[in-house]
C-alpha cells in the first residue's frame, strides 16, 4: 500500500508542477524514441527479448506488491543493472539505429516516419501489380518464382536466411531477381510495406503430410510460410508456369492474374469505409487497364 501511496503523491506532485510547453515537448521527443525504438526491434529476435523484459517487469511489480523479500532482491539487482545488460543484448540494433541516423540528412528525417493510409494503400497497390504483372510473365516463360507478401506477423527470421534489398518495387526488379542466372533466383522475395525488402530468403517447408505428392519444394514452402504466419505467398512454377497463391495454410493452384490481383488487393489494403473503398478500387481497375494496355502494345 505505501508503493501506491508514493505513486500518487508523485502523480498529485507531477500535475502541480505541470508545464505546458516543455512537458508536451517532452511527451512528444519519448514517444518519437519510443516509436522509433520499436519500428527498429520489430520483426527481430531482440523485440523478443524485449517482451521478456516487459514479463519479467510485471512479475516485479506483483512480487513487490506481495512483498516477497527474497524474489524481489534478486529481481532488484537484475533492474538495478539494467542499463549494462540493455546496452550488451541490444548493442547491434543500437549500432545500426546510429548509423541510419548518421546517414540521413536533416531534411529526409520525418516527425514520425508515418505513411497515411492513402499514401500506402497506394504503394501496395503498385506493387501488388507489378508482382501481378511479372507472375503473368514468368508463367508465359515457365520461369520459378516465390514471392511472400508480409502482413501482420513479421518475418524477421526468414529475412535473416536471404539478402536484404529495402528497394522500391519495380516489375524489372522482380523479373531480375528470379532470372534463371540471378543468384537469388531459387530462394524467395520478401515484401515489407510495399517494398522488396529481402531476396534469396529460406522459407520452412510444410508438415502437412496430406499434400500432394506432385507439389514441388517452391509449394511447399509456400504452404509451410501460410502455416506458420499470415503472410500471403505466391509461387510460379518452372516445370508448367502454373501460378498459385498459398494463404492461410491453404494453397490455391492454377490462379488467373485477375484473381491474383483481386485477392492481393482484397487482403492486404485496409479500408475504413465505402469512399476509401471505391478509392481504391478505381485505382486497382486503372491499373488493371494500363497493365492490359502495356501487354497489348508489348505484343505488337
Amino acid at each position: 500500500m505505501e508503493m501506491f501511496t508514493n505513486l500518487i503523491r508523485e502523480i498529485g506532485k507531477a500535475i502541480m508542477s505541470f508545464d505546458f510547453l516543455s512537458d508536451i515537448l517532452d511527451v512528444i521527443l519519448v514517444t518519437i524514441l519510443i516509436y522509433h525504438s520499436i519500428k527498429l526491434l520489430r520483426g527481430t529476435r531482440a523485440f523478443l527479448i524485449l517482451k521478456a523484459i516487459f514479463i519479467v517487469g510485471i512479475v516485479y511489480l506483483f512480487v513487490s506488491l506481495l512483498n516477497m523479500q527474497a524474489s524481489e532482491y534478486l529481481l532488484k539487482l537484475l533492474f538495478d543493472n539494467s542499463i549494462i545488460i540493455f546496452l550488451i543484448l541490444f548493442s547491434p540494433e543500437l549500432r545500426q539505429m546510429f548509423e541510419n541516423v548518421g546517414r540521413r540528412s536533416i531534411k529526409n528525417i520525418s516527425f514520425l516516419s508515418f505513411k497515411s493510409d492513402t499514401d500506402m494503400s497506394t504503394s501496395m497497390l503498385s506493387t501488388i501489380n507489378d508482382v501481378c504483372k511479372v507472375s503473368s510473365s514468368m508463367s508465359r516463360k515457365q520461369c520459378g518464382g516465390l514471392i511472400v507478401f508480409e502482413k501482420e506477423v513479421p518475418l524477421g527470421d526468414i529475412i535473416s536466411t536471404g539478402t536484404k534489398i529495402d528497394a522500391a518495387s519495380s516489375s524489372e526488379l522482380i523479373s531480375s531477381i528470379f532470372f534463371k542466372n540471378s543468384a537469388l533466383h531459387d530462394g524467395a522475395l520478401i515484401i515489407r510495406d510495399a517494398r522488396l525488402y529481402a531476396a534469396g530468403c529460406i522459407l520452412p517447408l510444410t508438415e502437412n503430410d496430406t499434400v500432394d505428392s506432385d507439389l514441388g519444394t517452391r509449394h511447399r514452402a509456400a504452404l509451410g510460410m501460410s502455416e506458420v504466419s499470415d503472410a500471403a505467398v505466391v509461387v510460379v512454377s518452372e516445370e508448367n508456369g502454373m501460378i498459385s497463391l498459398a494463404c492461410k495454410g491453404e494453397l490455391r493452384r492454377g490462379v488467373s492474374t485477375g484473381d491474383l490481383r483481386e485477392f492481393l488487393t482484397g487482403y492486404l489494403i485496409k479500408t475504413d469505409n465505402n469512399t476509401s473503398n471505391a478509392t481504391i478500387n478505381g485505382r486497382a481497375k486503372s491499373r488493371v487497364r494500363n497493365t492490359k494496355k502495356e501487354n497489348k502494345e508489348g505484343k505488337r
